[in-house]
């Protein structure tokens, strides 16, 4: 079983930073990937970045690449988004996801089990 929880989120004017972090508990967060998605009222679940569970392999969407960066702390359980130079589109709840048992990355939020319960990223004009 794993619990995860994002931290970080809050209002940025655009242009600006925020880091994202997914603690998470239970011995499986190590071997899972790792993803993060974004949700807004008038949109579907959209994919942001993944990590695979050793770290080796990253992917981003393209319209986070070169902004976004996604890593991961083992010692502490911890998976960060770091997100710069914002834009009012990136406004959305992110979520983040895991898929434990050595599962690879992946973009389809159907591939993962266990969810976060979100936190607002706000990006002002």
């Amino acid at each position: 079983q794993v619990q995860v929880v994002e931290s970080g989120g809050g209002l940025v004017q655009a242009g600006g930073s925020l880091r994202l972090s997914c603690a998470a508990s239970g011995r499986t967060f190590s071997s899972s990937a790792v993803g993060w998605f974004r949700q807004t009222p008038a949109k579907e679940r959209e994919f942001v970045a993944t990590i695979t569970w050793s770290g080796g392999s990253i992917r981003y969407a393209d319209s986070v690449k070169g902004r976004f960066t996604i890593s991961r702390d083992f010692a502490k359980n911890t998976v960060y988004l770091q997100m710069n130079s914002l834009k009012p589109e990136d406004t959305a709840v992110y979520y983040c996801a895991a898929r434990p048992n050595y599962g690879s990355g992946s973009d389809d939020p159907m591939s993962y089990t266990y969810w976060g319960q979100g936190t607002q990223v706000t990006v002002s004009s």
